[in-house]
């Protein structure tokens, strides 16, 4: 039997890390559901008061602000553990682990047909 997959955070992160303003989602157990959430150093911290979707957080705040709404969050766990519990199927449900970062906003995809594919979501 072959060790489940692991996830690092260095998996993760884009070269620029140090330098980027980044944002996503977890799922939050103590909440029981998902979270926004931004990356401060090797932490990660929950934004959701803040800001509830990151479809909004994308729409309406400055990168002054959500430095700022950063500054005040609390700390959801390190990065390298959630990025750890992320693997589906490896992950401890009483633990955070990282989402796909789009929770509303429509994401367009090459090759498909937006209008159609929007009312064949709504049917």
């Amino acid at each position: 039997m072959s060790p489940a997959p692991r996830l690092s955070a260095r998996d993760c992160l884009p070269r620029d890390a140090g330098e980027a303003l980044l944002i996503g989602r977890a799922w939050s157990p103590a909440e029981e559901g998902p979270v926004v959430v931004a990356v401060r150093g090797d932490e990660v911290f929950d934004l959701t008061r803040q800001y509830p979707t990151t479809s909004g957080l994308l729409n309406a705040a400055t990168p002054a602000q959500v430095r700022a709404a950063i500054k005040t969050a609390a700390a959801l766990g390190s990065l390298e553990a959630l990025a750890a519990n992320s693997v589906e199927g490896a992950r401890d449900a009483g633990r955070p682990w990282l989402l796909a970062p789009a929770d509303l906003h429509a994401v367009k995809a090459s090759g498909v047909t937006f209008v159609a594919s929007l009312l064949e979501r709504v049917i």
